[in-house]
């Protein structure tokens, strides 16, 4: 596999029900679709991005999940589009805390 084609940061796209209309979304797991669907129902902390962990949200994923792919569902708690460009050094952010 290429490596652009490969890791945390490529997904392929999905339509998905939220709030009763269909949109398109760059995540496809079922895990996903079901944070996605059910966004208001997380529960959520606040945190400061350090230093080291700017623009990575998936080492800011792993450290409060245990795993780098949870890195989308803090870009959209925290309307970042942008993962590489989002996540700046001490912004403050959203970290939900009722993921399994």
């Amino acid at each position: 596999m290429d490596n652009y084609k490969s890791g945390h940061y490529v997904l392929g796209s999905d339509l998905i029900k939220h709030r009763g209309k269909t949109t398109r979304t760059i995540v496809t797991n079922p895990e996903a679709n079901y944070f996605i669907e059910n966004l208001d129902t997380l529960d959520f902390e606040f945190g400061v991005v350090p230093m080291a962990f700017a623009n990575r949200p998936d080492l800011i994923s792993n450290v409060f999940y245990a795993t780098p792919k949870h890195w989308w569902l803090l870009s959209i708690m925290n309307n970042e589009p942008d993962p590489f460009e989002g996540f700046s050094s001490g912004e403050r952010i959203r970290i939900p805390t009722n993921v399994t």
